[in-house]
């Protein structure tokens, strides 16, 4: 009965038949397999919900789409062009989170063609070295907190060309403007700085030499951004 339920309108005598209890086993591990993908890119991670459900389903649709399509040629490449007309149209993704969607589509690839001891292999190891990066902050930047970056306020008659720079070779190894933007009407211009720092204990000390130097106007420090949008 159920053979005749499954059973492909298009099957012949020369197309193996996958049997419901493959197709249920194959399907079962894949979702195991993605759940516990997911709970490894949720360790010490920000996430959101939308993305953790999507990794944890992406290695069982995978699966069954390789089963479906496994040995006929024409089926596969009409999928691979399918394939490659989805994308995410939410915010643009991490390399993180773009590289736990290969792994999840790498399990779900591997349980469909049936080889569901490698995958599930495949799946653990991956997660281990996963979490043990995590564990090590592996790719950190090393003494992250001298590199900064400075927006400075300074009036309209204040000339901006190298009017810190005396400052600047006291307090940091190297440093370089950025941007410079005119505001207020154009009574007063904006200078951004990326800035390495001597020393991280004196960037206070070096604030106050700023200030005494741009009449007491705004300025802000934050973090320097190593790349304009992350991958």
């Amino acid at each position: 009965m159920l053979d005749t339920i499954f059973k492909g309108l298009f099957d012949s005598d020369l197309v193996t038949v996958i049997s419901v209890t493959d197709f249920l086993l194959c399907m079962g591990c894949s979702l195991v397999l993605g759940l516990l993908m997911a709970l490894a890119y949720m360790f010490r991670t920000r996430y959101t919900k939308s993305f953790v459900v999507t990794l944890a389903l992406l290695p069982a649709v995978v699966c069954i789409v390789i089963m479906m399509v496994n040995g006929n040629v024409g089926a596969g490449v009409a999928v691979a062009g399918a394939f490659s007309l989805v994308r995410f149209r939410s915010v643009p993704g991490t390399a993180k989170e773009i590289c736990t969607l290969f792994l999840a589509m790498g399990a779900g690839l591997i349980a469909g063609m049936g080889y569901l001891g490698f995958a599930a292999l495949f799946t653990l190891v991956m997660c281990i070295i996963f979490l043990l990066y995590n564990l090590l902050d592996f790719g950190t930047k090393k003494n992250a907190a001298i590199y900064k970056s400075f927006r400075i306020t300074i009036p309209e008659d204040l000339d901006y060309t190298g009017v810190f720079d005396d400052i600047f070779k006291v307090y940091t190894t190297s440093f370089h403007l950025v941007r410079v933007k005119s505001t207020n009407m154009g009574s007063m211009f904006k200078l951004t700085y990326n800035v390495t720092l001597r020393d991280a204990t004196k960037e206070k000390e070096m604030i106050d030499q700023l200030r005494c130097r741009n009449g007491n106007l705004e300025i802000t420090v934050s973090q320097q951004e190593t790349t304009v949008s992350e991958l």
